[in-house]
């Protein structure tokens, strides 16, 4: 008898193809970020006009916003192959040459965390992305020799969520620079119905809204409370995800009605009562809360400073009266 239960790799194989399939494949399936829509519109144009490789891209912002979709939006619009790594997994100078000798013209490589890329592989870079080639020195003792490599024209898209820790030749490479923003309330909220579609769920307008709007202008948050959320709603058999189903379970995971999660409000917690408020350094906050800093620097503060919850000064990180409320906390003119 055939047996008739999925297996784990089944399932694993089905959750992957529903990833992908939230993924749009073209520019006017890409939802939000408007401003980088069009430049890449015209700039894609020009290039496939000229037969050209398109220049070298460099796409930044906080995590989550769509820089590793849109890399892929970007090759299926140039009708290219694309080429995925990223900065830790190309650990030696030999990694990237094998990378960029197995394209072909116009593909497109796309390296995720290209600020964390050892220097040596980073400079490897430099010839091939200007002038499309490279020089490796092969043999041993006397026998050693350069061997000049001529590199296919190709397209390299870098994403970074710390773009100031990028080196300066290698930023300067970049002819496109391209600055990811969070996302308006409306993109989220029509992320969060295309997604539910993906996942074969109905959800009631007011209840995507929510979603949205507790998604800290991030796709990424959106879609992952939105499982979440489904998870609730079919343990109590709604066939359509309510708005009260909604706001349960985020209560129940803890994300409060601006987006903060626990992590946030401990961060903010730790400044105001061991810190009276600020100003705290980064690297005392990350060791306080057990977070490391580029943790804290490029997934949580971002947020924390978009919505005015902290502020930068040339001291540190001061908390304003609009995190002290959040959290339900007296104001310290309010406790004298």
């Amino acid at each position: 008898m055939q047996d008739e239960h999925v297996t784990s790799a089944e399932a694993g194989a089905g959750e992957e193809a529903t990833e992908l399939s939230l993924r749009p494949q073209t520019l006017s399936q890409y939802i939000g970020q408007g401003h980088v829509k069009r430049d890449m519109e015209v700039y894609i144009q020009a290039a496939k006009k000229r037969g050209e490789a398109l220049d070298h891209v460099l796409l930044y912002g906080p995590p989550g916003l769509g820089k590793t979709t849109l890399a892929f939006v970007i090759a299926n619009e140039l009708g290219v192959n694309l080429k995925s790594t990223s900065g830790p997994a190309i650990e030696r100078a030999g990694d990237l040459v094998a990378l960029l000798t197995d394209l072909d013209p116009g593909d497109v490589l796309f390296i995720d965390e290209i600020h964390r890329l050892a220097k040596p592989v980073e400079e490897v870079l430099y010839s091939a992305m200007e002038d499309y080639y490279i020089d490796i020195v092969v043999g041993e003792g006397q026998a050693t020799h350069a061997v000049h490599l001529p590199l296919p024209p190709f397209t390299l898209i870098g994403a970074t969520t710390l773009a100031g820790q990028l080196s300066a030749p290698l930023r300067d490479r970049f002819g496109i620079v391209e600055h990811m923003q969070y996302y308006e309330l409306e993109d989220l909220e029509e992320i969060v119905l295309r997604s539910s579609r993906v996942f074969h769920t109905e959800i009631s307008e007011d209840a995507a809204l929510e979603l949205a709007r507790r998604s800290r202008g991030t796709p990424r948050v959106a879609n992952r409370l939105l499982k979440r959320v489904r998870d609730f709603a079919e343990v109590k058999g709604e066939s359509e995800i309510s708005f009260e189903t909604t706001a349960a379970a985020l209560r129940q995971l803890q994300v409060d009605d601006a987006g903060l999660d626990q992590t946030d409000r401990k961060l903010l917690r730790t400044m105001i009562m061991s810190y009276g408020g600020g100003p705290v350094g980064i690297r005392t906050l990350a060791s306080n809360i057990g977070e490391d800093r580029e943790t804290i620097e490029s997934l949580y503060e971002p947020y924390l400073l978009q919505k005015g919850f902290i502020v930068m000064t040339p001291r540190g990180r001061v908390v304003t009266e609009k995190a002290y409320r959040q959290l339900g906390l007296p104001l310290p003119s309010d406790e004298a």
